[in-house]
């Protein structure tokens, strides 16, 4: 059993390092930094809520993770808050209840038609508190429209993602702030797919609270957290049961994960100048590619500022789910721009948002390059999409399946 069971994973090992991985923005591969510092951590025995000497060791770690992320993005490290990866981080965010300046309590919620599931499902409010702030074709939040929904209105929570996880569209979130403050309100920002790709501030965007998480710079999955800013008040725990991260979160914490957090944070921060220009240059000779194979070929937001490494791309008649199975069979890892629900692909949110049609919005693929992206895996995804496109764009899904 041993022996064919290593024959397999040698067989299945040397498939995997023959395929190209272009969906960073789902989730990267753990960085070398990472996985060396989570190794260590386990090593360390002791609970970071314990007063001696073990425990005060890995409290040690866990807070010099801590300042390593605010620095990251210019935040106060007694403001970061541990959590479990990108989605908590946002529900733990989205409290009825908070204050801002203006002392009133946000009791309403606003948020973009383009968000992540997990904002967009209304976090701790109620379903009859939110409401959804239009987008633009290039999708891009309608400054107007946010306008109608907060001007004469009581203070609202308003949450808007830096970069859509999709399109890659960089969205005016220090327009958005100043409208919201100036309204009473406050503002979060889901940052988790920017983060790492671009530089920001916490406090030049000026936002309330903002949310990151581990797996999308190189770090590990079920990591995360949520910074806020000195102007949040009146913020509770959600999950009870414990002291920890200062009241505000409770449970023991993911040291380990956190000590992988905080390694990619440092490495990825380390080369991010070098990394974004890099793939951007990547990100614009694929697209050139697509353009020259074939020249019908849609590029969303091309219009607007993007992330560096994003491409959301159809073709009219262009299944996704086919072209996501089609690339796959060729060793080319890319995702459809569209939501997966119990195995089906339904139409992009994001897309439909943008005032796409359900044909068009079916047919979104997203491709994501990394810091290890090479030219050769650029060049790869042409020759694969050049060999897939006319039977793609001609064929049913049955005869494109028996073919590849």
């Amino acid at each position: 059993m041993y022996g064919v069971g290593s024959i397999q994973f040698k067989v299945l090992f040397y498939a995997m390092n023959n395929r190209v991985y272009l969906d960073w923005n789902a989730t990267t591969p753990l960085r070398r930094e990472a996985r060396e510092a989570m190794v260590a951590a386990l090593d360390v025995c002791g609970n970071p809520s314990s007063v001696h000497a073990e425990g005060r060791a890995v409290r040690m770690l866990v807070e010099r993770v801590r300042h390593a992320i605010a620095d990251a993005i210019g935040g106060q490290a007694q403001q970061v808050i541990f959590t479990s990866g990108g989605t908590e981080a946002n529900v733990l965010a989205l409290q009825p209840g908070l204050r801002g300046p203006s002392g009133t309590p946000v009791e309403r919620l606003l948020v973009s038609a383009i968000e992540h599931a997990s904002v967009l499902e209304g976090g701790q409010f109620p379903a009859a508190q939110v409401d959804t702030i239009r987008v633009t074709a290039s999708g891009v939040l309608d400054l107007d429209h946010l306008r109608t929904l907060i001007i004469g209105q009581p203070p609202a929570l308003v949450s808007v993602m830096l970069a859509n996880n999709e399109s890659g569209a960089l969205q005016p979130v220090r327009d958005v702030a100043a409208m919201v403050h100036e309204a009473g309100g406050l503002l979060h920002v889901d940052a988790v797919q920017a983060f790492g790709k671009i530089k920001f501030y916490i406090n030049e965007l000026e936002a309330d609270l903002l949310s990151i998480s581990a797996h999308k710079v190189g770090g590990p999955k079920g990591v995360g957290a949520l910074i806020l800013s000195d102007r949040v008040a009146n913020f509770h725990a959600p999950i009870r049961g414990g002291g920890q991260e200062k009241g505000r979160r409770a449970g023991t914490e993911n040291v380990s994960g956190i000590a992988g957090f905080g390694a990619a944070v440092t490495a990825s921060t380390a080369t991010q100048e070098a990394d974004t220009a890099r793939m951007k240059s990547l990100r614009d000779r694929l697209e050139a590619g697509l353009r020259a194979a074939t020249p019908n070929a849609i590029i969303f937001s091309a219009d607007v500022p993007r992330l560096p490494n994003t491409t959301l791309f159809t073709v009219p008649g262009l299944r996704a789910e086919t072209a996501v199975i089609g690339f796959d069979l060729e060793g080319v890892a890319v995702s459809s721009g569209s939501a997966c629900s119990s195995g089906k692909v339904q139409p992009s949110h994001v897309l439909t948002a943008m005032g796409l049609g359900p044909d068009l919005a079916r047919g979104g693929i997203r491709v994501s390059l990394g810091w290890s992206t090479t030219d050769l895996d650029v060049d790869r995804f042409i020759q694969t999409w050049r060999k897939l496109s006319g039977a793609l764009l001609k064929k049913d899904d049955e005869t494109v399946l028996e073919r590849f």
